[in-house]
């Protein structure tokens, strides 16, 4: 399938095709002895990620697991869909996104509240998984792929209280979610993830710190694939939060509102981005990815919040 690329290590790229776009949101199918796919993608991807399982010979009965990075509807709106059409799966999430995945009525009426009507188009609607089915990871947990391979998950707050990252033990491999920001493979531009209601710069860091000290080999990023180069990606991503929140910073200072605040931080990152002066539709497509709306609330909010 055109939407299904092998990475290498048993580890094929799959394009969840969010909202009929091309390259926003992928999603990871690791074909060992257990087979495991981390992130869903949307609800409305679910049919695509099926049938991208059922072309590399994955069929109802044969997904072990599925591991979602967090809770937001673009990584796991699909897991009610994915679940009910491989009724063997385990689903994994860290313990603060378990419940949701159950009783997904508060976290649907939240996102309501940010997309309005452009919610069933973007995202669908998240169906609820079976309580018995989900298992809920701590701070630490690990899922066995077989034949001694396993995801080690490292719980990874800043972007989202229920983010964690996940560390293939064979290949070095290190699902970042959003906790490293978004990729863009076609210009190499690293933009931040940072949406309320849970952004926290400090935490975020430490975040990224950890991802350093597990020494990967290799960065697969939700949105949107592998990075090979990962000292130098961490420290943009590091570097990025910090702009975007110095900047954030100055026009709270100066008083201005949302609106304005966004519109000077938005006009002040511009440069640092090829995307935003490639064809309209990339830029179009990295903004939905990583709204500078978005990520200006979300540094406002915790600003707000800390007092920093």
């Amino acid at each position: 399938m055109d939407n299904v690329t092998p990475l290498g290590g048993d580890v094929y790229e799959i394009d969840t095709r969010m909202a009929g776009y091309s390259g926003i949101t992928a999603g990871y199918l690791i074909l060992g002895d257990r087979p495991c796919l981390v992130e869903t993608g949307t609800s409305t991807s679910a049919p695509v990620v099926r049938d991208a399982l059922a072309s590399l010979g994955v069929g109802p009965d044969d997904l072990a697991t599925v591991v979602v990075t967090h809770i937001h509807l673009d990584h796991a709106g699909g897991v009610g869909d994915i679940a009910g059409y491989f009724p063997s799966a385990e689903i994994v999430v860290h313990e603060k996104g378990a419940r949701h995945l159950a009783d997904p009525t508060r976290l649907m009426a939240s996102a309501k509240m940010v997309w309005g009507d452009r919610l069933d188009t973007l995202f669908g609607t998240l169906s609820p998984t079976d309580a018995s089915r989900i298992r809920a990871l701590g701070d630490v947990g690990t899922v066995d792929l077989g034949n001694g391979r396993s995801l080690a998950s490292h719980y990874s707050p800043g972007h989202a209280k229920h983010h964690v990252g996940l560390l293939d033990s064979l290949t070095g491999d290190l699902y970042v979610g959003d906790a490293a920001g978004v990729y863009l493979p076609e210009t190499g531009d690293l933009r931040p993830a940072s949406p309320p209601p849970d952004f926290d710069l400090e935490v975020a860091l430490r975040s990224l710190g950890l991802f350093e000290a597990l020494g990967p080999q290799r960065l697969l990023f939700s949105h949107y694939g592998p990075v090979d180069d990962v000292p130098a990606t961490l420290e943009r991503s590091a570097e990025e939060l910090r702009v975007w929140v110095d900047l954030t910073r100055q026009a709270r200072s100066d008083g201005l509102d949302l609106d304005h605040a966004v519109a000077m931080v938005r006009d002040r990152t511009r440069e640092r981005y090829t995307a935003l002066q490639a064809d309209p539709a990339t830029a179009e497509r990295f903004e939905l990815l990583s709204g500078a709306e978005s990520n200006v609330g979300g540094i406002m909010h915790w600003l707000d919040r800390s007092g920093a």
